[in-house]
């Protein structure tokens, strides 16, 4: 009988929308909101309008899916306390473990990369800009940003980690500030140019790889889907579907409306030459409008996105990498933790120097690692392992999950040639 009457509190609190789920679902949105927006605008807005808002409608349902499913697949482990690493070695042995961390430390490493060059041009375009300043020579530039940047991480973790949660929602805030404010420039020059029906399927293709990328908070998926079943146990799945749902819907409602209206404040030669420049769309704003606020709140924000993005995924990237090291390697671990540091930010800085592409990095290197663990990989161990069978979603929701991943993973190939 008790166990009936806990069964039954069980699914009425799993039915129950509280307060911690309203605080899951912004740190899920908060993980995602980084970098990647400040870039979305430039690519997703480069095929004109009306590309642009069929990628906005099928913006939720993809992030939506492919989430709700890495969440099931966590819950779908034997020992509630296991992480994806634990479960992906549960259901495909040590090969398959080591494969997923490879694969995680080539997903979150050339980010990292990205980020080198983003705060290296978001600063010297500041300066340049909005000081007066001559431009620092790169190398210089580049080299004191990521130590200073490394440095944080290193000697104030605790500290550096605290104030990147503490600084996502005052730039939510400012970001959601200036869609608004960017409304009595919206002029129709991007709705005027009349679409290629033909070449809209292609355009929308080759978009998907910045959209995987912006809309991206696997990284909280597996310490999110461990307290859900902490918590509800059984009853955990109701949940997950419902906070990654209120999740996708918010970053759809958000991040969209921020990019619709930067979009549609400027020219399809505007972006074209924000993506020339190499710059986030915050920075190119602030070079071209005279008001003092997106002058100078504009490469802040910028800067705060950046950093507050680089910390993460640095501490990601250096965690991988020893953990791949390590499993290879006799080496006492504090030289292999070193050596790794050296490897990451050594390389992050020649990169930084060499100021490749922005956006094509993101399509390149970025997106296809997202992709493959993040759409694929739930919906293949739906059909290949047991624990899965009862964590399996639709068959409408796993093919529409595989199409998306598949032209995230084909469109980097294709532009590759």
């Amino acid at each position: 009988m008790n166990t009936s009457i806990a069964i039954e509190k069980s699914e009425q609190s799993s039915n129950k929308w509280t307060y911690q789920d309203f605080a899951w679902t912004l740190s899920l949105f908060g993980t995602a909101v980084g970098a990647g927006v400040l870039f979305l605008p430039i690519k997703a807005g480069a095929g004109g309008f009306w590309p642009l808002v069929i990628l906005a409608l099928i913006a939720a349902p993809m992030t939506w899916f492919a989430h709700k499913s890495l969440a099931r697949f966590v819950l779908s482990a034997k020992n509630p306390e296991a992480d994806i690493t634990d479960t992906v070695e549960e259901h495909f042995g040590k090969t398959g473990a080591n494969l997923i961390t490879f694969a995680y430390f080539f997903a979150i490493y050339p980010i990292v990369l990205i980020y080198g060059v983003g705060i290296t041009n978001t600063v010297d375009s500041f300066l340049v800009n909005q000081v007066g300043m001559e431009s620092i020579p790169r190398w210089l530039l580049s080299g004191l940003l990521i130590a200073a940047m490394t440095a944080g991480v290193l000697f104030g973790k605790e500290l550096m980690l605290k104030a990147t949660s503490a600084m996502v929602y005052p730039l939510v805030a400012i970001l959601l500030a200036l869609s608004f404010y960017l409304i009595p420039e919206w002029n129709s020059s991007m709705v005027e140019v009349a679409p290629d029906w033909s070449s809209m399927p292609s355009i929308i293709w080759l978009a998907i790889p910045i959209i995987v990328f912006s809309f991206n908070h696997s990284p909280i998926i597996s310490q999110f889907s461990k307290e859900q079943r902490m918590k509800y146990g059984e009853e955990a799945v109701q949940k997950t579907d419902s906070i990654t749902g209120g999740a996708a819907m918010m970053l759809m409602g958000f991040v969209m409306f921020f990019v619709f209206s930067v979009v549609l404040s400027l020219s399809p030669e505007q972006l074209a030459e924000a993506k020339a420049q190499n710059i986030s769309v915050l920075s190119y704003l602030a070079n071209i409008h005279e008001s003092p606020l997106i002058s100078y709140m504009g490469p802040l924000v910028a800067f705060a996105a950046i950093t507050s993005s680089y910390f993460g995924h640095f501490l990601g990237a250096h965690e991988g990498l020893v953990g791949l090291i390590k499993s290879r390697s006799q080496s006492p671990v504090s030289k292999i933790e070193k050596t790794s540091l050296l490897f990451i930010v050594l390389t992050t800085w020649i990169v930084a120097i060499v100021n490749p592409s922005i956006l094509g990095m993101i399509e390149t290197m970025g997106a296809p690692m997202i992709a493959a663990i993040l759409f694929l990989m739930p919906v293949f161990a739906m059909h290949k392992v047991p624990a899965m069978a009862k964590y399996k979603t639709s068959a409408p929701v796993q093919i529409f999950t595989v199409i998306c991943g598949l032209a995230a993973i084909s469109s980097v190939i294709y532009g590759a040639f």
